[in-house]
C-alpha cells in the first residue's frame, strides 16, 4: 500500500511540475488567466465536485434562482482556478513595489492595537479570496506571523506549499501537532493565523449554525483566546477585479466568560457569524466544493 502510494505522489508530482513551470514563467496576468481557465476545465473533469459545490450553494442562498445558482458554481470554479495559479506564484511577491503595487488595506490600525497589546494575536480567517497571501503581507508589514495548515498527503506537494508560504518570513505550524508552537508563537507577541471554516470531526468540534444549517467546527481559537485572553484580529483577503487583493481586518474582539461547553460554543458561534457574513460580500470566492455541513 505504502509503495502504491509512493507511485502515486510521484506521478501526480511529474504532471504537476511542467504545469507550475508554465504558470511561473507566464506574465502575471496571462498566468492567473490561465488558472481561470483551468479551473472552469476542473469543473468539467471532476464533476462530483461541482455538483458538491451547486448543492452547497443552492442550499445556502435559497433565495437564489437555479441559473444564479449555476452561474455562481461556475465563478466559484474560475475563483479556484485562479488562486491555484496564485499559489504556484507566491514566492514571486517579494518586494515593497509588490506590496504597493497590489495591495491595499482596510482596518490596518486594528491589527497594530492588537499586536500593542503584547500577548499575540490570534488571526480569525477562513478560505475566503486568496488567503494564502497574507503569508507574504503580513512579515513584509512587519508582523511576525504563523500560519496553520493541515500536511498535503503527497508530500512533494506538501514540501512546494510550505516553501511557498515561508519565502517572506512566515512560519507554518502543522495542524494535527502544532498547539504547544501556537503558544508559544502567541507568548513571543506574533500573530497565528487559524482557518476556522472547514469541517472538523465531531470529537474535536463544537456544532453552531452556519448560512442556517449546524456545521462541526474548530473551538481552537475560542478556547485559546478565553484561556489567555489573547485578541482576535478577523481578516479577510478579496480579490479585485484588476486582480489586486482588498484585504480587510477588523477591531480586536475578546472573547470572555466561563471555559463551559456552553459559552466556547456561543463564542464559536460568533467567530463564525464573522465568517459567514465574510463570504457573504464575496461568494464566489469562498470554497464551496468543501464538505462542510458532515453529519
Amino acid at each position: 500500500m505504502a509503495r502504491r502510494r509512493t507511485f502515486q505522489n510521484i506521478i501526480e508530482h511529474a504532471f504537476f511540475l511542467p504545469l507550475a513551470t508554465i504558470l511561473r514563467v507566464l506574465p502575471r496576468r496571462a498566468a492567473l488567466r490561465m488558472g481561470e481557465q483551468l479551473g472552469r476545465l476542473t469543473r468539467v473533469l471532476l464533476p462530483s465536485r461541482y455538483r458538491r459545490a451547486i448543492d452547497n450553494i443552492r442550499d445556502s442562498f435559497p433565495e437564489l434562482s437555479e441559473t444564479e445558482v449555476e452561474q455562481l458554481g461556475d465563478k466559484t470554479f474560475r475563483h479556484l482556478g485562479i488562486s491555484a495559479a496564485e499559489m504556484i506564484r507566491l514566492d514571486m511577491f517579494n518586494s515593497d513595489e509588490d506590496l504597493e503595487k497590489y495591495f491595499t488595506f482596510e482596518g490596518l490600525e486594528h491589527l497594530e492595537k492588537a499586536r500593542e497589546m503584547g500577548r499575540g494575536v490570534l488571526l480569525a480567517t477562513a478560505h475566503v479570496g486568496f488567503w494564502e497571501v497574507g503569508t507574504f503581507f503580513l512579515p513584509k508589514l512587519g508582523f511576525p506571523a504563523a500560519f496553520v495548515a493541515k500536511k498535503a498527503k503527497n508530500p512533494y506537494f506538501n514540501n512546494f506549499m510550505v516553501r511557498m508560504r515561508e519565502h517572506a518570513g512566515g512560519q507554518v505550524i502543522d495542524a494535527k501537532k502544532g498547539a504547544r508552537q501556537i503558544v508559544k508563537t502567541l507568548s513571543d507577541g506574533s500573530c497565528v493565523g487559524v482557518l476556522i471554516d472547514h469541517h472538523i470531526r465531531k470529537s474535536e468540534a463544537v456544532q453552531v449554525p452556519f448560512f442556517g444549517r449546524p456545521a462541526w467546527t474548530t473551538p481552537i481559537i475560542t478556547q485559546m483566546a478565553m484561556k489567555r485572553n489573547i485578541p482576535v484580529v478577523p481578516i479577510f483577503i478579496y480579490r479585485t477585479e484588476d486582480l489586486t487583493y482588498r484585504a480587510e481586518i477588523s477591531e480586536p474582539i475578546f472573547l470572555e466568560g466561563d471555559l463551559d461547553e456552553e459559552t466556547i460554543t456561543a463564542n464559536t458561534a460568533k467567530l463564525t457569524d464573522i465568517i459567514e457574513a465574510a463570504i457573504r460580500k464575496e461568494p464566489s470566492q469562498w470554497f464551496w466544493v468543501h464538505n462542510r455541513w458532515r453529519e
